[in-house]
């Protein structure tokens, strides 16, 4: 994480803009496998829901949800802040939607969907991530029902992230969910592991050419992220395997959401259009195709400095 925060300009040095950060509390809203009960999430998990099992308890099985949360808001505790997220302040309301092998319904995800917009009344939530690739879905009543639920949580003042899927690089290849108001994020890692046959921009999901939208909306790193392991222990008196390193544009879009988190943050009042305008713009332009960057890699400084 410090490489990835050192990439998006999110290591601040500005007194302005850290004392900024600290005034106002903001939930994320994240649906995936679960979260674990991590040490850098101590205090700040503020409700919890298990769509596909029904348990009663905080729980994560595979590891991913947990993962995606350490990047979108883990403090860094057990690393002395090494490994800490983005948007370490906010708090988290955390649905499982996903089983332990990743897989899940859209049934499932459309009771999530419902529970964070029903959340609104009582939590400050003003972001959500789904770091979730939603394939062709085939019943267009299932299609719509999910599109129209994420209208009417970003109508909520809830702004969406989701990611742009791994099935890239051919043309057309992003996740079901990106299109419309929700800002789709694909995978890039700029100057880094540009050698690596594997690395996150080679599968991420991509736009159409030649289309009249920037899809992906924007991109942020992705390959070998470091974030906190749902499985880690106690033992010979410290925390044993606390991070582990995931790749993917699961990775990739709760960067952006942690940066959204920061934006609210520093300016409440700041709507869902008034950000994704702000994001696009102050976006890194890495030279690439409008259909695999979108506008560029997120940058929290630019984005920050315009609201300070």
């Amino acid at each position: 994480m410090q490489r990835v925060r050192r990439q998006i300009e999110a290591e601040f040095e500005n007194p302005e803009l850290l004392g900024s950060l600290s005034k106002e509390r903001v939930v994320a809203a994240v649906l995936d496998t679960g979260i674990g009960r991590h040490p850098d999430f101590d205090g700040r998990l503020f409700a919890f829901r298990d769509f596909v099992n029904g348990k009663d308890v905080i729980y994560d099985d595979s590891g991913h949800g947990t993962h995606v949360c350490g990047i979108l808001g883990g403090d860094g505790h057990i690393s002395g802040g090494r490994y800490r997220g983005i948007a370490p302040g906010c708090g988290f309301a955390v649905g499982k939607v996903l089983d332990r092998y990743g897989d899940g319904s859209v049934e499932n995800m459309l009771e999530g969907l419902q529970w964070v917009l029903d959340l609104k009344h009582r939590l400050p939530i003003r972001v959500l991530n789904i770091s979730v690739g939603i394939g062709e879905l085939r019943e267009s009543a299932k299609e719509d029902a999910m599109r129209s639920m994420l209208e009417q949580i970003w109508n909520a003042d809830i702004f969406v992230v989701c990611a742009a899927g791994n099935k890239g690089p051919s043309d057309g290849s992003l996740s079901s969910i990106s299109g419309g108001k929700i800002l789709s994020v694909g995978c890039h890692d700029g100057p880094y592991f540009q050698n690596v046959a594997n690395r996150c921009e080679t599968y991420s999901g991509r736009g159409v050419k030649g289309s009249n939208y920037r899809k992906p909306d924007i991109v942020a790193p992705g390959t070998n992220i470091a974030s906190c392991n749902a499985f880690w222990r106690m033992g010979y008196g410290r925390a044993l395997n606390a991070y582990v390193t995931k790749s993917g544009t699961s990775m990739a879009a709760p960067i952006v959401a942690g940066t959204a988190v920061l934006a609210f943050q520093a300016k409440p009042q700041l709507s869902n259009e008034e950000l994704r305008f702000l994001l696009t713009t102050t976006a890194t332009d890495l030279g690439e195709d409008w259909n695999k960057q979108g506008w560029g890699m997120v940058n929290a400084k630019k984005l920050l400095t315009r609201l300070v």
